[in-house]
């Protein structure tokens, strides 16, 4: 997840639910015409690359719909019949479990060109809530198809590894950040993790709207409101960011890094 020389979050992280649940039944949720995968412009960032144009056809087969969720809106809950992937196509959104006393944890931060879902192939079920911060559109990717296209088509198969796999190296990470960083260090990290992985969207490698509120952070962080708002100002103040309510401009990025290694060196 960290290696010496920068931060690195893979966070493809976390189907449709039981036929009361399915997108157009809940509330919030509902379904727009399908688009094929080989002409989506976040096709290399949530399917394998490399496939010629019969193995691309089978994977086009995949996206039976592509449900828009409001937001606030869950595209599912912990507790409901695991059945599909969903590839984001557009949006933001956070997935969370609720504690024993009741309070809500954040798990993690899912963006465009995401896979979604994976917490619920291990049991059939899903293990947490996943909610949409702003206005969404996802791809519903049926697992069992999926398992069935990939025994023909070796680069899902590998595809589909890969996911897995990143999902582990996300989870030790977090591990990691929890464990044994600082309240400075987990923030530097958390913001040079989501600008770099929304530069690989296109977007700016210095600025970014945080979709998610402090208070939300600091619950994937461990970290208190007040500890976030401090650490906020605290880099602020010291020069290497400017904050205008949701909105994050990095002044210098490369102190950023030191927070987090402090033996980084460009």
């Amino acid at each position: 997840m960290f290696d010496s020389a920068t931060v690195t979050f893979s966070s493809p992280v976390p189907g449709l639910g039981s036929p009361a649940c399915l997108p157009g039944k809940i509330k919030g949720v509902s379904v727009v015409a399908k688009i094929a995968c080989s002409n989506c412009s976040l096709h290399e960032l949530c399917m394998p690359i490399g496939m010629n144009a019969d193995e691309l056809a089978r994977v086009d087969e995949l996206v039976v719909k592509r449900p828009a969720v409001k937001r606030g809106r869950p595209l599912f809950h912990a507790g409901e019949k695991f059945t599909s992937l969903y590839a984001i196509r557009s949006g933001f959104f956070k997935t969370c479990v609720t504690t024993e006393d009741g309070r809500d944890q954040v798990t993690g931060f899912q963006m465009a060109g995401e896979i979604m879902g994976l917490d619920g192939v291990a049991g059939d079920l899903h293990t947490c809530d996943a909610i949409a911060l702003e206005d969404s559109e996802v791809c519903v990717l049926p697992f069992g198809r999926m398992e069935e296209i990939a025994r023909h088509v070796k680069a899902l198969q590998h595809h589909l590894h890969k996911i897995m796999s990143g999902e582990i190296v996300r989870e030790q990470g977090v591990m990691q950040l929890l464990g044994s960083m600082k309240a400075e260090e987990r923030l530097a990290a958390f913001m040079l993790n989501l600008v770099q992985r929304l530069h690989v969207r296109g977007f700016s490698k210095s600025d970014f709207i945080l979709r998610m509120t402090r208070e939300e952070i600091g619950s994937y962080l461990g970290l208190t409101l007040e500890t976030v708002s401090r650490t906020f100002s605290k880099f602020a103040d010291l020069g290497l960011i400017n904050v205008n309510q949701r909105h994050v401009h990095i002044r210098d990025a490369d102190a950023l890094q030191r927070i987090v290694n402090p033996h980084w060196c460009r």
